[in-house]
């Protein structure tokens, strides 16, 4: 094993006192820490968030059912756990429309709302994309109606239509069959919108499996999702079948770019999120991504499992379950989105308070200060209840749940726990507001008072400090 790095329970602490504020000399891309539980919506897949100028997140997924479009909302993330659902649209009994209801997106546009979908009718494979249209402020009791099929220009298999706004154009990016690929299931295409149920011009192809990992089960390109950052367009989608091998692919075009050139779209060679085993998720996918209540982090909306093996048909299956994770960025602009976290309470990064562009993280199991920490979940930590007790806190790696940030002469390591009571006090720390600066935090040995968690020569240890630079040098911002 080369690496290990957070389960949380104080993040929310870490927020709500304050502690999670940033420092002087942040980057441009930091952000306080976020202190969801995972999952949000169990046996809801495809899930879609919109944050609106109400105040009020709307979700919308996939049921199991597949014959109903539901609609929840609330002011917070972690509240549309608890959210009251509301169908707004139900299956007709024959025709159009009246099988596999799947993968709903909701959408405010020009005053109004809209819901694309997927659907079949009395062959219950003719999948197409439609489209409701609601008036109202509310839409868990707007009116609705139908617009019809969304038309693409071409019969055959379709789905996963969602639209984005990219300098003042509407786009619409969908997934649908290539009839001159006939071993291909779907690939994705662009096209611009006169209005939001119409096309205005021809569907360019911009991406088709291709790649060993897009052709897992099912050749599959999927569920297209944008996040428009940093003077691009990044484009997130779903490939293989929908199991374990289900995983998220990435496109990217500069933003002034003619992005109905397939030549102006770049492919990720690799998937950018996949199954972890260490996690127990398996089959993340289909994705949409909204902001944190703050508006200061990006979130990821996906998918996922919580076991592996799964008995007959996948979509017969009705334990996909919603989730959401914080977007980080590198230092070259692009979206880092790590690993499907696990169950639980978010993790958090802790970033140097006088090194601004460097974290804690962990190689070879030896606790390190670095920048530029690609490998995400290398440092990223779970706050949890103290392995001692008494009112202390430790943290316990991500992507090796049951290792531990502990002290061993007084250096700093990742290890499995133990069980014994060396091993838990040395794991466990006081948390304490941080010592260079009250908006940051700080971590006091629970065995050894006086002795703070400190960065000294890029490696972690446990030190008593005294004058300004070892103050900064045991103060951290979690984000």
């Amino acid at each position: 094993m080369r690496r290990a790095a957070g389960r949380v329970v104080a993040a929310a602490v870490l927020v709500a006192s304050g502690l999670a504020v940033l420092g002087p000399g942040a980057p441009a891309s930091a952000a306080p820490a976020v202190s969801y539980t995972n999952p949000i919506a169990a046996q809801r897949a495809d899930p879609h968030v919109w944050k609106h100028t109400d105040g009020y997140y709307y979700l919308t997924a996939t049921v199991p059912a597949y014959d109903r479009i539901v609609l929840r909302r609330a002011t917070t993330l972690q509240g549309l756990s608890t959210a009251p659902e509301t169908t707004i649209w139900t299956r007709h009994a024959s025709g159009p429309m009246s099988a596999h209801i799947w993968a709903p997106e909701i959408h405010h546009i020009d005053g109004k709302w809209y819901v694309y979908f997927a659907a079949g009718g009395d062959d219950v494979w003719a999948i197409r994309p439609y489209v409701l249209e609601g008036t109202g402020a509310n839409p868990l009791t707007a009116s609705w109606v139908e617009k019809g099929q969304l038309q693409t220009g071409w019969q055959s298999f379709s789905l996963d239509a969602t639209t984005f706004v990219n300098n003042g154009t509407r786009y619409l990016l969908w997934a649908q069959h290539d009839n001159n690929l006939p071993a291909s299931n779907t690939s994705l295409y662009i096209a611009t919108m006169s209005n939001p149920w119409t096309l205005s011009s021809a569907a360019v192809s911009i991406s088709a499996p291709t790649l060993a990992w897009e052709k897992i089960g099912y050749q599959v390109n999927e569920g297209p999702a944008v996040l428009q950052r940093n003077g691009r367009i990044f484009l997130t989608y779903s490939a293989s079948a929908t199991d374990a091998n289900y995983c998220l692919g990435m496109l990217t075009a500069s933003a002034g770019a003619n992005l109905l050139s397939p030549s102006s779209w770049t492919k990720s060679q690799t998937p950018v999120f996949a199954s972890n085993a260490n996690t127990s998720q398996y089959g993340p996918g289909h994705n949409s991504f909204t902001v944190s209540e703050d508006g200061q982090s990006d979130i990821m909306v996906y998918h996922d499992r919580s076991y592996r093996d799964i008995s007959g048909d996948p979509l017969n299956d009705p334990n996909r379950r919603t989730r959401v994770q914080k977007v980080y960025w590198n230092a070259d602009g692009t979206p880092n989105f790590g690993i499907p976290i696990p169950d639980g309470r978010h993790p958090i990064r802790l970033r140097s308070h006088n090194v601004p562009t460097a974290y804690i993280r962990h190689w070879e199991y030896r606790a390190r200060l670095e920048p530029n920490v690609t490998t995400l979940a290398d440092s990223q930590f779970r706050v949890v209840t103290g392995l001692s007790g008494s009112g202390t806190v430790s943290l316990e790696s991500t992507n090796f749940p049951g290792y531990y940030l502990r002290h061993r002469n007084f250096e700093l390591f990742v290890e499995r726990a133990d069980g014994t009571a060396p091993f838990n006090g040395d794991a466990s720390f006081h948390q304490r507001a941080g010592l260079a600066d009250p908006a940051g935090v700080s971590f006091e040995s629970a065995n050894y008072p006086g002795r703070y968690l400190r960065h000294a020569g890029n490696l972690l240890h446990v030190q008593a400090v005294s004058g300004t630079t070892a103050l900064a040098d045991a103060t951290f911002h979690a984000e």
